[in-house]
């Protein structure tokens, strides 16, 4: 059940929805059915023990904007002017 991210061509609204098998997702915002579905930055950090005992911490590059961001919704991040529209709904 994934979760995708959509920008609504009707109004403009960014948002995230969960999409189930074949259903059609709509604008929360005014129920249109034109979108364009949005590949979203995906983020990560590892931490490692290197050479000497030492801490190693890698940052993917998708993150780095992010920083520090407490907002659960990336639809409403102002940061996220990096987003890929991938196709058609």
């Amino acid at each position: 059940m994934p979760i995708y991210e959509y920008t609504c061509k009707a109004c403009g609204k960014n948002f995230e929805t969960l999409v189930l098998g074949s259903d059609t997702p709509t604008c929360p915002a005014c129920s249109s059915e034109d979108l364009a579905r949005m590949m979203s930055k995906c983020g990560f950090v590892s931490k490692s023990t290197g050479p000497g005992g030492q801490i190693q911490t890698t940052t993917s590059a998708g993150s780095s904007a992010c920083t520090g961001c407490t907002l659960t919704n990336c639809g409403s991040c102002s940061s996220n002017s990096s987003s890929l529209t991938i196709g058609q709904t």
